[in-house]
């Protein structure tokens, strides 16, 4: 079995949080953020971090005034968790071919004409060497 190096769903939701501040968090930050959109106890989401940490997603530095605050930081991006979680995906249900996932993703879905074109302008600069910005719909 190959070791998880990414965030899973409810250790995304605590990914979110601390990539979305500047610098670094403490767990009690992390937890009165999280507070209403995660329905678990203060405990759980410390073992969330302590998961992370474990998968080497973040690090932390000790408080110089209270050696009991850890303050907490990525070390992997959002864009490369999603990388590795993309890669292991098309690789588990698609058997590493990518083109028959974006076949699948396609067909099941329901694209509108501007969505479709967006897709085609995609693959064209794909073709081209480009590097696509995906930030659009």
């Amino acid at each position: 079995m190959v070791r998880e190096t990414t965030p899973s769903e409810t250790e995304w939701l605590v990914m979110e949080v601390i990539w979305g501040v500047e610098g670094d968090i403490t767990a009690s930050e992390i937890i009165k953020t999280l507070k209403g959109t995660l329905d678990v106890s203060a405990r759980t989401i410390r073992v969330l971090i302590n998961r992370l940490l474990a998968k080497g997603i973040i690090q932390y530095e000790i408080d110089e005034k209270d050696a009991r605050v850890y303050h907490y930081y990525a070390v992997k991006s959002k864009e490369a968790c999603l990388s590795e979680k993309q890669e292991r995906f098309v690789s588990s249900y698609f058997g590493g071919n990518s083109t028959l996932a974006v076949a699948s993703f396609l067909e099941k879905s329901s694209l509108s004409d501007e969505q479709l074109s967006e897709l085609e302008q995609l693959v064209g600069k794909l073709k081209e060497g480009q590097k696509p910005d995906t930030g659009g719909s």
